[in-house]
């Protein structure tokens, strides 16, 4: 009687790509007619081979790159390594890897023929004019390094079989997703930054999304259903997490592009519309059979059920694809797209010069990153779930990390959406804030919450060769990467040294300019400023630390060089990027040379205030590591009646009584 599920999913394993695929091609060709997106221009129109050609193209990248990085993404966290099912999940992502390749080399020559509409020939003038669009322009390189990008991937993806392997392609499989964010769209829009990140988080939460469930359906037919509903119920929680994702930052897109709610009867709005009609309603699906489904797959009528609805699931999944590759080629509306950048402020950083920088804007000032308001969010909803897991279970946990985990996170948010967000691209000085903050007070309050301790005792052990979060979060702490960034003489290397690095090499400069470098300080700094700290007073499980008296004299070396090199900066007589910050066009505050000796001034004092409170709290853990120790000679003592002293003094005494002798 098990004949009929087995047969319908072995079908879907065929048919199913084959229905994402036409769901896409139909809907893409609907919302190219209804929204203009097609239409021929009434200047340098490049044909209705490129019209209609280049939207495709992107069609599909973006359902390669699911089958490429989604696939990565969900064997590593539902699948054994060295198993079949493992090998048939690295077998279709290079295969997809190949399409991606492919998709994305057809997508830059289109595009190329968009932007230029060139003479096609085969004399050196057009190839000497595809290379130059190639290397010169900023679509051009983005879609030769998506193309290399994935050249390396099918080979990788063919190659490896083991667990790091793996995860190091997948890495490199998302990081290869990146630049196809900021092509996508118009990069025209005020809010240039946040539509870009939206749009990265976008594409990488729906790669993860349609990729899983391509798998799901890929290892049906060669797994049993025990495994089978085991996979998809680790699945279901990758998809939420994915449907959540893309459900916000798909809003913010929107909200984007926009600019006002009549601007959702046009055609572009309509579109967007029904892409997020059938998002939903693949949330919807999967959140229903998530509660109803899965637990019943052993079973003949649910596995059948389920595997119609994955059917639907994915025709589903091809409309809003679809209409998301439609999207990037139909005009917004009127007045979606900002105003011809003419301040400086506007030149440099592609948003208005804000108002004077008075008390009350410290709190009223924002401007969110969806990056870090992501991590925020998960890190805390994820640490409450397992703090309620533990109490769930009769175990404790200290209330003062829960506070201060949730505190540190918080202040992440608002150190990378509030008002230094806001202004440290036109003032020095909150730069400094911010950096600041990120690399000591942030640190400081994440690392007196023990996350790696908490996710040990709270997330569930697997027992049947699969890694979840546990096995890789122990697995990355125990790492011989790990041992070497945590000895405290690397972590202090690392904190100390980039700081030199960063802001007296062309890095600074580059977090300026580029907002990926922007993302990359952040990351970067509250990375390093949490290594260290974690080497000095963390609980969590590291390879080694330094006795108490080290820690104190390592820490004191540390705050004087830091103390130096807000002197440097203040003594400097030059302006640091004076293209950027001198040429911002700011009627008010301090000069810029002021504003960049107070930014000194900030590294040097203030600076030195979670320092400071660092240096107390690892004179705390000495004072109370040496009364436990002591304690435990109390105990040891009153255990055994004071009998090592007592063997001790008549030690003496004997000596004493032998020496007596000899002398007599």
């Amino acid at each position: 009687m098990a004949g009929g599920p087995e047969r319908s999913a072995a079908l879907l394993r065929v048919a199913g790509p084959a229905i994402l695929v036409v769901a896409a091609l139909i809907a893409l060709a609907w919302a190219l007619a209804y929204g203009g997106g097609a239409a021929p221009l009434a200047i340098a129109d490049p044909g209705p081979f490129v019209r209609w050609g280049l939207p495709a193209a992107k069609l599909f990248v973006n359902l390669s790159a699911a089958g490429m990085a989604g696939v990565l993404v969900t064997a590593l966290f539902t699948l054994k390594a060295g198993t079949r099912a493992f090998d048939t999940a690295l077998d279709a992502a290079s295969i997809s890897a190949a399409v991606f390749t492919v998709a994305a080399a057809t997508t830059g020559f289109l595009t190329f023929l968009d932007a230029f509409n060139p003479q096609l020939s085969s004399g050196p003038e057009f190839g000497s004019l595809l290379g130059r669009f190639l290397v010169e322009t900023e679509p051009g390189r983005t879609w030769l390094i998506t193309m290399v990008a994935g050249a390396v991937l099918t080979v990788l993806t063919f190659a490896v079989r083991s667990w790091t392997a793996t995860l190091l392609v997948t890495v490199l499989a998302l990081a290869a997703l990146v630049p196809m964010g900021t092509q996508g769209h118009s990069g025209e829009e005020a809010d240039h930054n946040s539509a870009v990140v939206a749009l990265v988080l976008h594409i990488i939460a729906a790669a993860a999304w349609l990729g899983g469930l391509l798998l799901m359906v890929f290892i049906r037919p060669i797994v049993s259903r025990t495994e089978g509903a085991a996979a998809l119920a680790r699945y279901s929680s990758i998809a939420l997490a994915a449907f959540v994702v893309v459900a916000i930052s798909g809003t913010v897109r929107a909200a984007v592009g926009l600019r006002g709610f009549e601007a959702l009867f046009s055609p572009y709005g309509v579109i967007l519309i029904v892409k997020i009609v059938a998002l939903i309603a693949i949330g919807v699906l999967g959140a229903w059979y998530r509660q109803r489904l899965i637990a019943r797959m052993t079973e003949d009528a649910p596995a059948r059920r389920f595997w119609s609805l994955v059917a639907f699931e994915l025709a589903l999944m091809g409309i809003a694809f679809g209409a998301a590759a439609a999207l990037a080629r139909t005009p917004p509306p009127s007045g979606a797209a900002a105003p011809l950048a003419q301040t400086p402020a506007e030149i440099l950083t592609g948003a208005p010069l804000p108002p004077e920088f008075t008390i009350d804007r410290w709190l009223t000032a924002w401007n969110i990153d969806l990056l870090w308001a992501f991590a925020a969010g998960f890190g805390i909803f994820f640490y409450l779930a397992g703090v309620w897991r533990l109490r769930q279970r009769g175990d404790a946990w200290p209330i003062y990390r829960t506070i201060l985990w949730i505190f540190g996170l918080l202040l992440l948010v608002w150190v990378t959406g509030g008002a230094i967000n806001v202004y440290q691209n036109y003032l020095f000085s909150v730069h400094m804030v911010g950096h600041m903050l990120l690399t000591m007070a942030i640190p400081l309050a994440l690392v007196a919450g023990a996350p790696v301790t908490l996710a040990s005792r709270a997330i569930r052990k697997r027992d049947d060769g699969t890694r979840g979060g546990r096995e890789w979060i122990l697995w990355a702490v125990h790492s011989p990467v790990a041992k070497v960034v945590t000895h405290p003489f690397v972590a202090a290397a690392l904190f100390i040294g980039s700081l030199w690095i960063f802001y007296y090499t062309g890095l600074f400069r580059w977090s300026l300019y580029d907002h990926l470098g922007h993302e990359w300080m952040v990351a970067h700094f509250l990375i390093t400023g949490y290594l260290f700290v974690l080497s000095l007073i963390g609980i969590d499980p590291v390879p080694y630390r330094l006795p108490y008296p080290g820690r104190l004299v390592l820490l004191i070396g540390i705050m004087a060089m830091h103390a130096f090199f807000g002197i440097a900066i203040m003594m400097q007589s030059g302006l640091m990027v004076a293209e950027w910050f001198g040429s911002m066009g700011r009627t008010w505050g301090e000069t810029p040379l002021q504003d960049q000796y107070t930014g000194g001034g900030i590294a040097w004092s203030i600076g030195e205030v979670p320092t400071l409170i660092l240096a107390i709290a690892v004179a705390i853990q000495w004072s109370r590591s040496d009364a436990r120790i002591q304690r435990r000679r109390d105990r040891h003592a009153d255990r055994t009646g004071d009998a090592e002293l007592a063997e001790y003094n008549a030690r003496l005494a004997e000596i004493a009584e032998r020496d007596a002798r000899t002398r007599g």
